[in-house]
């Protein structure tokens, strides 16, 4: 790994020759050659449909071979692919095809028994006037539709067996992918990363992770986001195999891990508690010589130590679309309440953060909290695509990209991450994570999982916690709250309990997310009544 390519398509020609398989997908390894033939044939057949440099190409489709070919032949073309979460719905993808002006669809209509075209149908034709082509993928001998949506429709087959295109266009400062941040309240934006910072920071990762010789990587999370997609570049850049499905099936990626020789994963608590469930024995994964997780779920707090008493060492991690997933990791020596948390070490030596207090602006200490900062050279986005007002918003004028999380540095060069700066709370006139609160109620008997909002009242801002309880417990909400008195802080006490049966959420690429803007919503209507 001395020589770094300096294009997308110099990597995957770089790998041709190896021995190593590109991929193991459903069982079935695919080289590097063959996926770097099928990208070629690709690129060609999307230069057919007059796709060009800077054109947007969506690509709506799960873990497969097809999602990687599209996403080179684009790189190629000097073209951008735009990721398209399969969990999206009409209203959510007539927002991305429309706002990205997608010239080609890329989907696979029948995925999972599920009619996408069908949800093509309902989107807003307005949405869709700008898209010229759709590309059909399928893994059954039907014949492509003619039209989709009204649009001339090609099918994938077809464009993956005709000739390969000779002519490079790719350029390792033009955009080439597109991700959309999650976005509970308003329409997710679009971050722009270069084909340089996507390689620079596939290198990084598979060297800071340790992926090297005799290693092969498990994908979990799906390529449509940054965590799947950077798990998956770090793997080609050590030339390595990726061992992937199209969809997430635990039983299934348990296999995989023993059956193929799998030595690292990145992945989220919930499927971490899944694998470790299907497997009796002390030591599930023995390969396993490295396993990051992302924590989205309130009610696996404690499965780094769940993790480690069957033998596997969880780290933490820290990434964001805007500098890419695998920003930062902890180290597997840290004990484990360390490793529990995100944050860590940034992977790349050019890497900066810094803290910032959020009103008065100053640069603060180690230890102090506020709103983490990080100057990512090798890894950060160009911007936010077709919104440079909110680029100009979210980039210091010395480089820096504002986080919006919560969290503090440490003098030996970690960081750690608390919270989101808009889920932080300023009580008592200090800012707090909730997850401190959350964690201590949910310690507490017949308590499965707990959320903490802020609401302002006359005596100034003050949380609320929503609960869900364990089967067959019941909430006596004065005695908890005589309990957790005791524990916290004034400040910090709970002006209410409330018990829901589940958190509102909304579908991320990797994992949903807890809408805390509307928990605040039902605490508000609560305490008006």
């Amino acid at each position: 790994m001395s020589t770094i390519p300096l294009t997308l398509p110099q990597l995957l020609a770089e790998r041709a020759a190896l021995r190593a398989p590109m991929l193991v997908e459903r069982g079935r390894p695919v080289a590097y050659r063959e996926l770097a033939d099928e990208a070629r044939r690709v690129a060609y057949g999307l230069s057919r449909l007059g796709v060009t440099a800077g054109d947007r190409v969506a690509l709506w489709l799960p873990n497969v071979p097809a999602w990687l070919a599209s996403f080179f032949a684009c790189a190629q073309l000097g073209a951008i692919a735009v990721s398209v979460n399969t969990r999206f719905r009409s209203h959510e993808v007539a927002d991305i095809i429309g706002r990205s002006g997608a010239k080609v669809l890329v989907f696979w209509p029948g995925f999972k028994g599920i009619d996408f075209a069908a949800m093509l149908a309902e989107c807003d034709p307005v949405a869709l006037e700008r898209l010229e082509s759709v590309v059909v993928y399928g893994e059954d001998d039907a014949p492509a539709p003619q039209a989709v949506v009204g649009k001339p429709a090609i099918a994938y087959r077809s464009i993956a067996a005709g000739a390969g295109l000779l002519q490079d266009s790719a350029n390792p400062g033009a955009g080439c992918v597109i991700f959309t941040t999650s976005g509970t309240t308003k329409a997710p934006k679009f971050v722009l990363h270069d084909q340089r910072n996507v390689i620079a920071h596939a290198y990084q990762v598979a060297r800071g992770f340790g992926i090297g010789d005799g290693c092969a990587m498990l994908l979990a999370p799906p390529l449509c986001g940054v965590f799947g997609f950077c798990s998956a570049m770090a793997t080609f850049a050590a030339g390595r195999p990726l061992v992937m499905r199209p969809a997430w099936d635990a039983d299934l990626a348990s296999q995989d891990i023993l059956r193929h020789g799998v030595t690292h994963a990145n992945a989220t608590d919930e499927a971490i508690a899944q694998l470790l469930a299907l497997r009796a024995a002390r030591q599930p994964f023995p390969g396993v010589r490295f396993f990051g997780y992302a924590a989205f779920s309130p009610a696996l707090g404690d499965i780094v130590s769940r993790a480690e008493a069957r033998g596997l060492k969880l780290v933490g991690l820290y990434g964001a679309s805007e500098v890419q997933a695998l920003f930062a990791r902890q180290d597997e020596a840290a004990p484990v309440a360390e490793r529990a948390t995100a944050g860590g070490r940034p992977v790349a030596g050019s890497a900066r953060v810094r803290a910032r207090d959020p009103e008065s602006g100053r640069v603060l200490a180690h230890a102090e909290a506020g709103e983490l900062e990080f100057l990512a050279p090798d890894s950060r986005m160009v911007g936010y695509y077709g919104d440079p007002q909110a680029s100009a918003q979210t980039l210091t004028e010395d480089g820096y990209y504002r986080s919006g999380d919560l969290g503090c540095t440490h003098a030996d060069g970690r960081f750690t991450f608390l919270t989101r700066m808009g889920d932080s709370l300023r009580l008592g006139g200090f800012l707090v994570s909730p997850l401190e609160i959350e964690t201590l109620v949910q310690e507490q008997p017949g308590i499965a999982a707990c959320q903490v909002v802020g609401i302002a009242r006359s005596e100034g801002l003050r949380p609320v916690a929503f609960v869900i309880l364990k089967h067959g417990a019941a909430l006596d909400e004065p005695s908890l709250l005589a309990q957790l008195s005791g524990k916290l802080a004034r400040y910090k006490l709970p002006l209410r309990i409330i018990q829901v049966h589940d958190f509102p959420v909304t579908p991320g690429a990797n994992a949903t997310k807890i809408q805390k803007g509307k928990l605040r919503e039902i605490a508000e209507a609560m305490l008006r009544s």
